[in-house]
């Protein structure tokens, strides 16, 4: 048992305390609290004093190319983007991450614990992302859910690189018709699969497509879907396509949506916006700004902010949060966003983003408050094991 006593207790799910305890048992939550209530540790116990430090959950980073694309590496280390075919859905990211990248160090260092990391936007259909610890021997070791999300890319992305190679799409309008068409044939394949299941005596089992065969838990509903969309236009066509084919999706950098809030609170669907900390490297970011975040909140929209390292370096995801408020978001949804929010984003809420008995003991502690330039971390935890440490001096 590991008990952290004597520290300012931010969960994330509605409770703080001023000064509270949370111990944790075989890498999860067993007990939280305010001071009063601690149970006398027992000699077998690790006890860390926290008094003067605020504990968080571990912060997620919700949308990152982290250990696809290696650091100071160039080609060698680049698994992000398979500019061959628009429509690689079979991609699978834990097979291009190398867990050793020293990013997910400074990731750890920084108290970011889980990261959602899978393929670029090249493509019409990139891949399947997965959900990461940011700590393990190896990836397998590493992985919380993989798939976790398919990638799916509209706008500037797929028009470019398509249209060096002279090959489809080359307009907005091929990128959503190759989208549509790639669900319509899952959609069919399914149905086969299932007609087949029902009576295979009368219906033949249908060939197997490892392309459509990655789809289909995106037909069922079971497996959320990253929408790569920065402008108004490309976003509103991620929802129709998402309407038509009842989607669980995400709208993954939204660049745009904080001019047209009202519209995505009324739709419904989580945004996760990002990244923040770059400058406007095309057309399709001309209206990016800081406080996009912050009006997307107010709107009642779920908001979480990436990195998109590396872009931005996922070690810099708290101050992507703390330039948010500095522009207008409140200081507790800008900690949901890189906590509890950006777990809903991705369906992992129930394991992580929040301090509460029976989530993984995923946790960050800070010596001074996490939105103060001055404040460092003084010690992260996963699954309950401290993983960094900053040493004294």
């Amino acid at each position: 048992m590991l008990t952290i006593k004597n520290a300012r207790i931010l969960t994330m799910a509605g409770k703080e305390y001023a000064s509270g305890f949370i111990s944790c048992k075989d890498g999860v939550i067993a007990a939280i609290g305010p001071m009063e209530s601690m149970p006398e540790p027992s000699s077998l116990d690790t006890v860390i004093d926290a008094r003067g430090k605020i504990l968080l959950p571990g912060l997620i980073d919700s949308h990152s190319h982290i250990g696809v694309i290696e650091d100071s590496v160039g080609f060698e280390g680049d698994d992000v983007n398979e500019m061959t075919d628009p429509v690689t859905p079979h991609l699978r990211a834990i097979d291009g991450i190398y867990h050793a990248d020293r990013a997910f160090e400074e990731a750890r260092q920084n108290g970011i614990t889980t990261v959602v990391t899978g393929p670029g936007s090249a493509n019409v259909i990139g891949g399947q992302f997965a959900a990461l610890k940011t700590y393990g021997r190896t990836v397998d070791e590493m992985v919380i859910k993989a798939p976790c999300a398919m990638k799916i890319a509209f706008g500037e992305n797929p028009k470019t690189v398509y249209h060096e190679k002279h090959q489809t799409p080359i307009t907005r309008m091929a990128t959503a018709a190759i989208l549509r068409e790639q669900l319509f044939k899952a959609k069919e394949y399914l149905e086969a699969l299932s007609d087949y299941e029902k009576d295979k005596e009368e219906n033949d089992k249908p060939e197997f497509d490892m392309k459509l065969h990655a789809l289909v838990p995106v037909i069922k509903g079971e497996l959320v879907v990253k929408a790569h969309a920065h402008r108004a236009d490309d976003i509103m066509t991620a929802i129709r396509i998402a309407q038509e084919f009842n989607l669980d999706m995400t709208l993954d950098h939204c660049t745009e949506g904080w001019m047209m809030a009202d519209v995505l609170k009324e739709y419904g669907y989580d945004v996760i916006v990002g990244p923040l900390l770059t400058d406007r490297s095309k057309i399709e970011l001309r209206n990016q700004s800081l406080k996009a975040p912050g009006v997307l909140a107010r709107a009642g929209v779920n908001v979480a902010i990436m990195s998109d390292h590396p872009c931005v370096p996922s070690q810099h995801l708290m101050l992507c949060a703390a330039l948010a408020v500095r522009e207008g978001m409140a200081e507790e949804d800008a900690l949901k966003a890189i906590t509890i929010n950006a777990a809903k984003s991705v369906r992992l809420d129930k394991r992580i983003g929040s301090l509460e008995v029976g989530k993984d003991a995923d946790m960050v502690l800070y010596d001074g408050h996490p939105f103060d330039y001055t404040g460092k971390v003084w010690m992260t935890l996963i699954n309950g094991q401290p993983v960094y440490q900053r040493e004294e001096g």
